[in-house]
């Protein structure tokens, strides 16, 4: 799994991503997300590297979780 920064112009991307979500509801951001992380993952095609990422998401994600709960 790469964890190196790796976009040419993230701030592009990210600037991209905030006004694909501006207006939408919480369920339509949430399934654009989910669109979102399944054409990436096609984009990308490397079904190792996908569940590595799954993995450091989701334990990122529980980290998170209990940072919030302290």
């Amino acid at each position: 799994m790469r964890s190196d920064p790796n976009i040419p112009d993230p701030d592009g991307f990210y600037a991209a991503l905030v006004r694909a979500h501006q207006g939408l509801t919480e369920r339509q951001s949430a399934e654009l997300n989910a669109k979102l992380v399944f054409l990436l993952a096609n984009q990308l095609g490397d079904q190792q590297a996908l569940l590595e990422c799954v993995e450091a998401a989701a334990a990122g994600s529980g980290e998170a979780a209990r940072r919030g709960a302290s």
